[in-house]
């Protein structure tokens, strides 16, 4: 499923103007942009992310399947900033997060030959699962519309664009949360009760 915002709703108030909240139950895992947006992503209320500098994508089903049974319920994936991403590396990252939790895959934002491939794959992997199982988080058409978000080469985060990557996807993140509580209580056919909690 992919989702979508208005961009002015994730360029308000960041993390470091804020009260820090609450650790939430999400898994962030990425490469070099995600780095650059850690502390942001952190003070939102990612329990852990794991974000390196030049981090292919095919090291992310090994990386999930060594967290097993640790990992969160929600599971951000931000890779293939750095070279092609396989849809057989994309679905394998999906079963060995698991089939109970979410996954949110991130497009990448990269002037090189493999951006529209990689972001056009991941369009089909998000395709291939249940709509509550796998979501799309569309940063590349987030980081089109405001340039000024990235330094020089066009890929990594100056410090708006930092807070904007990590609002985008904290809040891409919450309204999933929201529908499934909301479609868990429609499935209980009124019986069961609408949480706000994290889950």
């Amino acid at each position: 499923m992919i989702v979508s915002f208005a961009l002015t709703s994730i360029v308000g108030v960041g993390p470091s103007q804020a009260a820090v909240r609450p650790t939430k139950d999400r898994f962030a895992l990425g490469d070099s942009v995600m780095l650059g947006a850690k502390g942001d992503l952190k003070d939102l209320g990612f329990a852990i992310v794991d974000a390196a500098e030049s981090r292919q994508a095919y090291a992310g089903p090994a990386m999930l399947r060594k967290r097993g049974d640790t990992l969160p319920k929600n599971v951000v994936i931000h890779l293939g900033t750095n070279g092609t991403f396989p849809l057989d590396v994309c679905k394998s990252m999906v079963k060995a997060a698991g089939p109970d939790r979410r996954v949110f895959f991130v497009t990448v934002h990269v002037p090189r030959s493999w951006q529209k491939g990689n972001n056009r794959m991941l369009a089909e992997c998000d395709a291939a699962f249940a709509d509550d199982r796998v979501h799309l988080i569309d940063w590349n058409q987030a980081a089109n519309a405001h340039p000024k978000w990235l330094y020089g080469d066009h890929i990594h985060l100056r410090p708006s664009g930092a807070r904007a990557f990590a609002n985008l996807i904290d809040s891409s993140v919450t309204d999933a949360v929201r529908k499934a509580h909301a479609q868990a209580v429609a499935n209980a056919s009124g019986t069961g009760t609408a949480g706000t909690h994290e889950s």
